[in-house]
């Protein structure tokens, strides 16, 4: 199924409008949920048509409509209603009841009008979209106290769209985690702050914070006072909130109780004339996400101190290798140390970040330093060169891909450049499914059954085709140096 985006630019909308529709779609099920209703967006077509790019069902009723109507043309019944809604940028109500399969259900059209800034009132005349609101009739029975609120909320925030007020563009981008629906908790507000009805869930969220009395009559804004009161730091777009003046959120935490608030200023004709205060216990899922940076930040300090402790084991290395007197032993120790290095130029970087993933591009740049050693230490000048991207990587890729491209340009530089001036060129082609690497060298190539033979060739063997599961093959070309290609599967990446 095509995506929002692709649905709306394939109906000649700009970008602008795009960007108003998904801000819109952000709040959809909340607007569906208030007005125990399937909403549907239509967005017009150059033929005069409609066609659906966005539907909600009710969370809180039965749904009307059990196929979704997205990327679907608008049906006969309703386009005249639509099409007077969008030529007259007026909410257009159904003369009568419609009947859809046999249920009785009431339609109302309402035209999308997009702001044009933040900081002017000024609005596109001509609708983006439209929204159709179908309310099922079929059950008729007296109305509770919160089913009127509800509606009379919904009504407001369609009248709002039709106007241009919703959504507000001085909304924060994207919701937080835990962000507050109808159902968990609803709080009405007068132009004054004054609560004038308040949900059970919300009166409970309340109740579990230490307020025992009755939320309705009270100023939602002394209310929070009286909670905090002895706390040091407050959010400071707390008072905007719970005075229903921004379309801020914020969290409240008292007794050991967590509550998420967002408010939505409620505006007639561009002026506040009310608010809606949502409210959610997000307890639980702060406790969960502090336990997550602190378990974070506990892996990140593991990195690091195995990173120090790999940097003394590779320094000690060093140190032995130079007191030694066999020129074997001291190679030997020498290798030990870059691969030791290697490894902790990855606990470095996974230091640095709270994901598990590393950029695999600056861990092999640093990687390359090393080989300016083993160039020393053999009279050699060697030119890196590296082109394409490896991109991110988790440690369980990096550390054994890190490890056998040390090896790979030790050797280069060991045996094919030896005592001379040379290149070694590493590449790196990165598909959805594998990662290519070759390292190539000018140098005198490796002798005919020399691949293979050596610690360090076992050792990438182990490394690309025992942990990674890769293949890798070495092309050599007596006097003209040596291409080694490896090729590395991403399928188990992408799977996580």
């Amino acid at each position: 199924m095509s995506t929002l985006s692709e649905l709306i630019l394939a109906q000649g909308r700009s970008s602008v409008d795009v960007e108003w529709l998904h801000m819109l779609v952000g709040d959809w099920q909340l607007l569906a949920d208030l007005a125990f209703a399937d909403i549907v967006l239509w967005v017009p077509t150059d033929d005069d048509d409609f066609v659906a790019v966005a539907h909600a069902r009710p969370s809180s009723a039965a749904t009307l409509f059990y196929r979704d109507f997205v990327g679907q043309k608008i049906k006969a019944e309703w386009r005249a209603q639509v099409t007077e809604a969008y030529r007259t940028a007026v909410i257009v109500d159904s003369a009568a009841p419609d009947w859809y399969e046999e249920t009785p259900t009431r339609v109302r059209a309402v035209p999308v009008i997009r702001r044009l800034s933040a900081h002017s009132p000024d609005t596109d005349p001509i609708p983006v979209a439209v929204i159709t609101r179908h309310s099922n009739l079929s059950e008729a029975r007296t109305p509770s106290r919160q089913e009127l609120t509800f509606n009379g909320c919904a009504n407001d925030l369609f009248a709002m769209i039709a106007s241009g007020d919703f959504p507000d563009l001085g909304a924060p981008t994207g919701p937080r985690r835990g962000a507050p629906r109808a159902s968990d908790g609803l709080i009405r507000l007068g132009v004054d702050g004054i609560t004038t009805f308040a949900s059970p869930n919300a009166l409970s969220a309340f109740n579990r914070m230490g307020f025992t009395e009755e939320l309705e009559g009270e100023s939602l804004a002394a209310v929070t006072t009286q909670l905090l009161a002895g706390r040091m730091t407050v959010d400071e777009s707390l008072p905007l909130v719970v005075t229903g003046r921004a379309p801020w959120r914020t969290d409240i935490e008292a007794r050991g109780v967590t509550v998420s608030l967002r408010a939505i200023p409620i505006r007639n004709r561009g002026e506040r004339v009310g608010a809606i205060v949502l409210c959610r216990d997000v307890s639980e899922l702060r406790h969960q996400e502090r336990e997550l940076i602190t378990k974070d930040a506990t892996i990140r300090e593991i990195h690091h101190r195995v990173k120090n402790n790999l940097q003394t084991v590779a320094s000690l290395l060093r140190i032995q290798a130079r007191r030694s007197h066999s020129d074997e032993v001291r190679e030997a120790l020498n290798q030990a140390q870059r691969r030791v290095a290697a490894i902790a130029v990855v606990h470095d970087t996974l230091s640095e970040g709270l994901a598990q993933i590393v950029d695999f591009d600056d861990v092999f740049a640093r990687v390359l330093l090393l080989v300016a050693e083993v160039a020393a230490s053999h009279n050699t000048t060697v030119h890196p060169k590296s082109s394409g991207s490896f991109g991110e990587l988790p440690s369980a890729y990096a550390t054994p891909l890190a490890l056998a491209l040390t090896e790979l340009v030790t050797n280069a530089v060991e045996h094919g450049l030896a005592g001379r001036e040379g290149e070694v060129e590493i590449t790196a082609e990165r598909s959805e499914d594998t990662l290519v690497v070759k390292v190539v060298d000018n140098g005198s190539g490796l002798p005919e059954g020399k691949v293979g033979s050596g610690l360090g060739t076992q050792i990438v063997r182990t490394l690309i085709q025992g942990e990674l599961g890769g293949i890798i093959d070495w092309h050599t070309m007596m006097g003209q140096g040596t291409e080694v290609t490896i090729e590395v599967p991403l399928r188990y990446l992408n799977a996580k």
